[in-house]
């Protein structure tokens, strides 16, 4: 695997080009924060030169994960370099400062989270079919590019001064379709992106179903689920029933909407281009639907900060309070949602980054600008006496260079309240969902990768041994290959070396049977030489003495010629014998060494295929180990593969368990908390209400007072003199003891007050906190219904793999001895045609010898019955010949005796 270039290196040839070498300090002016998040921060900022109003996002890569987060900027950067699009965020440029990323961006006022936690209300059904509407043309341009968004919802929905919506925040995009990375902001997930590491991938439909999602949270000010803890959601969105709008007086078509938006399998969603024609989007728009949001936010925000700076008028003047105190009695402040962004785990943001941004320089950096923002604003505001307003009507959206006006160029727009700014910092800060959910993406993460890692390591083991065990074949082949090479040389040396044995022995016997023939002859000379003589001598002395000479000459020599007549005879008659002998000799000769050549040829045949049969068997042989090798090793690879994900599982659910926990106990220290908020603030209202009562007390008693001097004065007109005194005391005494009834009447009822209020306060709070726990446990208990659940699932999936690894190992073993009986059948049939085009040629080579014999002027059965006689080889056989021809060689064979 190749080495990842050193974060920050420009001369990269995979940065080239995608950053500015110019120091962003020298360029951008009045740097003011209006937003944070697990990136870092995003300000707003001004270009020097051309005065042009952008947003920048401060991004660091420096620290732990250094390499992923200048992956994750590059891959921001490549990203925003191929948006065109009228509803997607334009991008300005990025430069590299001291380890950070200045992504400059164009400025949009806010987001629709922004409009909802604004006016603390839902938006109208025409608001969010308008922002549906622009929303929907910049998904169909990212889809249309093979592009998907992964974190569509209300806060990644900018909007800006011409009332464009624009989507926003692609930290998360992924630049292919498609993706199969655990990425997104968790209650806005499709089920198919929860599920994609264990069941696929998914593409641009995702983005539909958060599309949906954000609907929901525009039309109920929260998302579904947004009240459980987050790996909780996870398991809902993926195991349970799709959600609806809830309630409402919204429309059908809105509800139709958002029902196909949120279609729980990916092949029945529509797709982006399909909602543009739905009627909820087509619905009649009025342009300026937008404006009027825009205006009428910028006037609640103008009334929120005046509220605010009221307050912290009021605070300063007072010598006493804090910026924290003021954020908590300011109304535009509430519980607002914690959000947990999830990068993305292949090539968007890395797992460090969510805990990593806030330890980095840009989120230091960000921290101090803001809070220098706030006390200089406090010091202008006291000096000036005038409202703080960050929202100016007449400002032109800094992301359209048409509507910049150098006039205004000092105001500030935004929907967003400094209310809204410092509590998403203060959250970030003290909000440990993004440290919990970034262990359990960072975990994730680990497992995929551990996966990753090992089906890699097992894929190039299963080469290898593929390999090894391929090349031990084709060795085996090629020896096999070399031996049955060397086997045919071999034949072919022993048949020419039969072919030389039998021409020399011809040779042979053609010159032993010439040398017998010349005895022969020499010997028949000689024989007939001495009969010559022997009948001379008998016919002379058969010859009478008396007879006259010339008659005894004529007589002897017509003896003379008759015996010169019978010895040419007898010599014709001998060569004749010799070559007909001769003939026939060596015709038996030839046909017995062609028999031995076919002899010859058969066992060299039988022997070269009873070598390719045993080669054949042995490489059948060799196949079988191959196979039971690769089947070991595959059910090996599977045993530890589902090994690990049993053990990851396990961790996951531990860790989800723990996670819950956590949440839990934060969910109940929070409310411990609220509830000694509420026993701290009790007494104040104790102390308000005791105060109303003492103060009817206190007019009781002075109603009573000045009804006892009239009564007394009334008396002592009509009384004498001497009984005044009486009369004076006795309504004195029924005075006091009237004053002691009401103030002991009042004292029960304060005391009364005071044990309903805290009874009340107790029912109360014991009340919330078995709710909670309720709440909290049936969370706990369904997490764990979840992850039995998906165990199960896991094991069922385990022993599919274990009868599909089963079916494909036995479809193989089926497929390679189907293949050998192929091979054997076919071997077969070649042995049966080699033997039979061996024994036809040697059949015809048979029947053109006889034909040759025949045609000779000899019988072929005598010839052949004469090459199958047995004898003990061809010597003996020659010699045999030539001894019959010396016994008939007689002179009685050859010659006839003439009597005298």
């Amino acid at each position: 695997m190749p080495s990842l270039p050193k974060p920050g290196n420009l001369k990269d040839p995979d940065v080239v080009g995608l950053f500015s070498h110019d120091d962003p300090d020298k360029i951008f002016s009045d740097l003011r924060e209006i937003g944070h998040g697990s990136f870092g921060a995003v300000y707003f900022a001004r270009n020097v030169v051309t005065k042009e109003v952008v947003a920048i996002k401060k991004m660091s890569y420096h620290g732990k994960g250094s390499i992923d987060k200048w992956q994750d900027i590059i891959k921001e950067v490549k990203f925003l370099q191929h948006l065109k699009h009228r509803n997607t965020i334009e991008y300005k440029g990025c430069y590299i400062k001291e380890h950070t990323a200045w992504l400059v961006m164009e400025y949009c006022l806010g987001s629709a989270s922004d409009i909802i936690e604004v006016h603390k209300k839902p938006l109208k059904e025409v608001e969010v079919s308008a922002i549906c509407q622009d929303g929907l043309e910049g998904l169909t341009y990212l889809h249309s590019q093979g592009k998907i968004h992964r974190d569509v919802k209300a806060g990644n929905i900018l909007l800006t001064e011409n009332g464009t919506v624009k989507l926003a925040d692609f930290g998360s995009a992924s630049l292919i379709c498609p993706a199969n990375s655990f990425v997104g902001t968790p209650y806005w997930m499709a089920p198919e992106v929860i599920l994609a590491m264990d069941e696929g991938q998914y593409d641009g439909k995702a983005d539909v179903w958060s599309l949906g999602i954000t609907c929901i949270e525009m039309a109920e000010r929260k998302p579904p689920l947004f009240n459980m803890n987050a790996m909780s959601a996870l398991y809902h969105i993926a195991q349970n029933d799709s959600p609806s709008l809830s309630g409402g007086d919204w429309s059908d078509e809105f509800r139709a909407f958002v029902d196909a938006c949120l279609q729980k399998q990916p092949t029945d969603r529509p797709t982006a281009t399909d909602l543009l024609s739905h009627p909820f989007v087509r619905k009649t728009r009025r342009s300026d639907v937008i404006l009027e949001l825009i205006k009428r936010t910028k006037l609640a925000v103008k009334q929120l900060d005046n509220l605010q700076y009221r307050r912290l008028n009021k605070l300063i003047m007072n010598g006493g309070g804090n910026e924290e105190s003021l954020l908590e009695g300011s109304p535009s402040v509430s519980t607002g949602s914690q959000e947990l962004v999830v990068p993305d785990d292949n090539s968007s943001q890395d797992d460090d980054n969510i805990d990593g941004k806030s330890d980095s320089i840009a989120s230091q950096h960000s921290t101090a600008a803001s809070s220098q923002s706030s006390v200089t604003s406090v010091g202008l505001a006291s000096q000036s006496d005038e409202p703080i307003s960050f929202a100016r009507d007449h400002h032109a959206s800094g992301g359209s260079p048409r509507g910049f006006d150098p006039a205004v160029a000092n105001n500030f727009a935004t929907i967003r309240t400094t209310s809204i700014v410092q509590k998403q910092i203060k959250q970030h800060e003290r909000n440990n969902d993004y440290r919990n959910f970034t262990v359990y993406k960072r975990l994730r993460k680990a497992h995929q990768k551990e996966l990753q890692t090992m089906e890699s390591r097992f894929k190039a083991e299963m080469e290898d041994h593929k390999q090894k065990l391929d090349r031990e074949y084709e060795n085996l082949r090629q020896r096999f290959g070399r031996e049955l090479e060397k086997l045919k040389v071999q034949h072919v040396g022993e048949l020419d070396k039969q072919n030389k044995t039998s021409q020399a022995q011809e040779r042979k016997f053609l010159r032993d049977a010439n040398v017998n023939h010349d005895t022969e002859r020499k010997s028949l000379v000689e024989q007939m030489k001495k009969n010559y003589k022997v009948d001379k001598e008998k016919m002379k002395k058969g010859l009478e003495t008396g007879t006259p000479k010339k008659e005894r000459d004529d007589t002897m020599k017509n003896f003379k010629e008759t015996l010169t007549r019978q010895k040419r005879d007898a010599e014709f008659r001998l060569e004749k014998h010799q070559k007909d002998t001769l003939e026939f000799n060596l015709r038996a000769f030839k046909r017995r060494k062609l028999l031995q050549c076919h002899k010859l040829e058969n066992r060299l045949q039988h022997e070269e295929i009873g070598q390719r049969r045993a080669q054949l068997e042995y490489e059948h042989t060799m196949l079988i180990r191959h196979h039971e090798s690769t089947q070991d090793l595959e059910y090996k690879h599977l045993a530890a593969l589902q090994k690990m994900k049993d053990e990851q599982l396990r961790r996951q659910h531990e860790t989800e368990r723990e996670n819950q926990k956590d949440y839990n106990q934060c969910a109940e220290a929070e409310l411990r908390k609220k509830h000694s908020m509420e026993v701290k603030q009790q007494p104040r209202s104790l102390r308000a209400k005791e105060i109303q009562i003492r103060k009817q007390f206190n007019e009781a008693v002075k109603t009573q007072q000045r009804q006892y001097k009239a009564l007394k004065e009334h008396i002592l007109q009509n009384t004498p003199k001497s009984e005044q005194k009486a009369v004076v005391k006795k309504l004195k005494e029924e005075q006091v003891r009237k004053l002691a009834a009401l103030g002991d009447q009042y004292e029960a009822s304060i005391a009364e007050m005071l044990q309903q209020q805290n009874v009340r306060l107790d029912e109360t709070q014991m009340s919330d906190a078995q709710e909670l726990k309720n709440r909290l446990q049936q969370e706990l208990e369904l997490l764990m219904a979840y992850q039995s659940k998906i165990k199960m699932h896991t094991e069922a999936q385990h022993q599919r793999e274990r009868n599909v690894l089963e079916e494909r190992v036995s479809l193989r073993r089926a497929l390679l001895e189907q293949k050998m009986e192929e091979e054997r059948l076919a071997f077969d049939k070649e042995e049966q045609e080699k033997r039979q085009q061996l024994q036809t040629r040697q059949t015809r080579e048979l029947d053109t010898f006889d034909i040759d014999t025949t045609a000779a002027g000899l019988k072929s059965v005598e010839v052949a019955q004469a090459s199958t006689e047995q004898s003990l080889d061809d010597e003996i056989s020659i010699r045999g010949s030539t001894l019959s021809l010396s016994g008939s060689s007689s002179s009685n064979s050859f010659t006839s005796h003439t009597p005298l």
